[in-house]
């Protein structure tokens, strides 16, 4: 293992996290047009789902940062992401005009998955609050 092993990892949680902890405060401060979307796509039980969202992507997301029970939050984050690619980026259900964006996200979330595989299955590093 090389000296700089540690911090790639750290700075790897970091990156990977920052986009879910950004999301998930955006969901708390805009709940009722996070609401307004998701029942835009059908979904049922919007509001405890959000909740439940909020929970999944903002402490997920801070859990995975300090790297505190890391696998955990890395395993519930990506089954959260297998959900919402599956249901919000269906870029084989959407206008030709948008299929393009949709595949995009799509493809986006499907490396985030990969990252969070590599995390739950190989734990957070050295500079984490867990002890790897």
């Amino acid at each position: 293992m090389s000296q700089y092993q540690p911090w790639a990892l750290l700075v790897g949680r970091v990156l990977l996290a920052y986009m879910f902890v950004v999301s998930g405060w955006g969901k708390i401060t805009g709940f009722a047009g996070a609401a307004k979307y998701m029942a835009s796509k059908g979904m049922p039980l919007v509001e405890p789902l959000l909740v439940g969202a909020i929970i999944i992507e903002f402490v997920g997301g801070l859990m995975l940062a300090v790297g505190w029970k890391a696998r955990w939050a890395a395993w519930a984050i990506f089954g959260f992401v297998a959900l919402a690619t599956v249901i919000f980026h269906d870029f084989w259900a959407v206008a030709p005009e948008q299929a393009g964006l949709q595949m995009i996200m799509f493809n986006k979330n499907l490396a985030i998955m990969g990252g969070m595989l590599y995390v739950a299955c190989m734990g957070p590093g050295k500079l984490s609050l867990d002890k790897a």
